[in-house]
């Protein structure tokens, strides 16, 4: 019988000494592994980047239409939008 796929990946991570400590201070503190840390961290992480995305997405869109869009222009885009799905389902 074949073993079980692996669930899990193995990263090895490098550390200097200090900042290692704090690392194991802060997981023991925690009471979590620095796996447990790590995982939080990365998903804070990827959090933060997206936020940042969106937030500048935002700032480039006020840049380029800095009055918003008006009620014709939401108007013609829900057109615009039905018209591409019904070409896109021929």
């Amino acid at each position: 019988m074949a073993a079980p796929p692996r669930t899990t990946r193995t990263f090895t991570i490098s550390f200097p000494p200090e900042l290692a400590e704090q690392v194991e201070l802060t997981a023991k503190a925690e009471n979590r592994t620095t796996s447990e840390l790590f995982r939080e961290a990365f998903r804070s992480y990827q959090s933060q980047r997206a936020r940042r995305v969106l937030r500048e997405s935002q700032d480039e869109f006020r840049r380029n239409n800095p009055l918003g869009y008006t009620v014709a222009d939401v108007q013609r885009l829900v057109k615009e939008h039905r018209v591409e799905k019904r070409v896109k389902k021929k």
